[in-house]
């Protein structure tokens, strides 16, 4: 395990020619370093998988080069052969983590090496993939309160060796309210040559005082060319449809990949999403106590993973009615049931069970009763689907 991550790290490199597409974005970063406009607080917003702390690391490397190149760093300096190895002493990551018996009031170092070993494997991974690396169960992964201590004593430390110190906060629409609330005074006052990229997914979930106070840099979908560019370089592209991936894909790399290999999280949504619509149908109760029962035990972030699934296969099936296959993106299982599911999703019923998986979404997020959740929505359905 040991010479796995070294080989790992060794073999990470943070370059923006290394970050698919996004040529827009980089040029205005690369240019905000050589006109000497670093905004010390910058909100890096977009979709998942589009890359988003990809360009981050590779921004925060090109701020530390000490022989950058005209649109890129250099690669052999001291600071960049620490960054390929995500272990320069000014670069500092903040991201959410879970409680255990080992760390009850833990911070994201005591998750570090799972962080560079996720991000050196793949740095387009899923919220929902990082929570099964550090085995997240029935607790939602969040950024802690204590959190921003750890934060404040390391940017008040004077930098080690670069200009600047990094601070790379990964989704802080997780961040617990105390938590941001501390941090505000630091974003708006920083120390001399600080740098917050703050990378989020969901940014109007982001506590607006800290939204005012970073400069904000929309990150899009990745085009389609340099999606298809990056999976043909893929070992495991031969004989796929290339072509209907970066379809499925729109923009996200992350969900190219899992294209080319499903994983196993996707073929059981599907699964559990046929089972309730054909117990909600036949009206087979004690069919949907027992689903209710075997979801309520997953663990909240794959529920909550789950009814993002259900509220994105729901979408799929009332476009699929349009006979537009250039409006919908659904895998081959999912096109091969919806064929004949689709019919039972209409102008009728779709707000209704739109707004069915939303609240449960929402009620789980609150630590509600899962088992209760669960149950309401079977009933909830078994009402609609015969609309």
């Amino acid at each position: 395990m040991e010479l796995l991550f070294l080989e790992l790290l060794n073999r990470t490199n943070m370059f923006f020619k290394e970050v698919i597409g996004q040529a827009a974005t980089k040029e205005r970063l690369i240019q905000s370093v050589h006109g000497e406009r670093v905004s010390h607080a910058q909100l890096f917003s977009g979709p998942e998988g589009t890359g988003k702390l990809a360009l981050a690391i590779a921004y925060a490397q090109f701020v530390a080069c000490t022989n950058r190149h005209e649109n890129d760093s250099c690669g052999e300096c001291p600071s960049c052969k620490k960054y390929r190895k995500l272990i320069h002493p000014d670069l500092h990551f903040v991201f959410p983590v879970i409680k255990t018996k080992k760390f009850e009031k833990p911070v994201s170092d005591n998750f570090l090496d799972d962080w560079r070993m996720m991000v050196s494997r793949n740095p387009y991974f899923s919220v929902g993939q990082w929570f099964e690396e550090i085995g997240v169960e029935n607790a939602q992964g969040m950024i802690y309160a204590h959190q921003s201590e750890d934060i404040i004593r390391k940017l008040n430390l004077k930098s080690y060796e670069s200009e600047y110190k990094v601070m790379i906060i990964w989704l802080p629409e997780r961040m617990n309210i105390a938590c941001a609330n501390k941090l505000l005074k630091m974003i708006e006052e920083p120390p001399r040559k600080t740098l917050f990229i703050l990378i989020t997914e969901n940014e109007e979930d982001i506590i607006s005082t800290i939204r005012s106070r970073c400069q904000l840099i929309t990150i899009p979908p990745i085009d389609p060319d340099s999606i298809k560019k990056a999976i043909l370089e893929l070992p495991e592209a031969e004989g796929s449809d290339v072509r209907n991936i970066v379809h499925l894909a729109k923009g996200n790399y992350g969900k190219a990949i899992e294209l080319l290999q499903p994983d196993e999280q996707t073929q059981y949504n599907l699964e559990r999403f046929k089972e309730l619509m054909r117990y909600s149908y036949g009206r087979k109760f004690a069919d949907l106590f027992k689903w209710a029962d075997q979801l309520a035990v997953i663990g909240r972030e794959k529920q909550k993973g789950l009814l993002n699934y259900f509220l994105m296969i729901l979408r799929e099936n009332f476009i699929y009615n349009l006979k537009n296959r250039e409006l919908t993106f659904m895998n081959e299982p999912e096109e091969e049931f919806s064929k004949r599911f689709s019919p039972f999703i209409n102008e009728r019923n779709i707000q209704e069970l739109t707004e069915v998986f939303e609240t449960a979404f929402a009620h789980i997020g609150s630590n509600g009763n899962p088992k209760i959740i669960f149950t309401d929505v079977a009933f909830k359905i078994t009402k609609l689907i015969r609309k």
